[in-house]
């Protein structure tokens, strides 16, 4: 089993994949890349202007997120119970 879990770890780094895992759901989400020649690892640059935005880099926005869902999230009342 470790080495089965060491595999996996391996190989969401080399794909570059954040991977997250509650009792709910479990997601693989894209990182950005060192070696994108566009945002050098940092997932994108600023866009200069009066209103100054950040501007995704193609290494992982282009990407699609990935979500396995397990349970259905329990639902929060709308008023408390007292």
């Amino acid at each position: 089993m470790p080495v089965t879990v060491a595999a996996a770890a391996a190989a969401l780094k080399a794909g570059h994949w954040k991977l997250y895992a509650d009792r709910y759901r479990i997601e693989l989400t894209p990182r950005p890349r060192r070696s994108c020649p566009d945002c050098r690892g940092l997932g994108g640059w600023w866009v200069g202007g009066a209103n100054p935005e950040m501007e995704a880099g193609g290494c992982w926005s282009d990407r699609r997120e990935l979500r396995v869902r397990l349970l259905p999230v329990p639902a929060w009342p709308d008023e408390p119970p007292f």
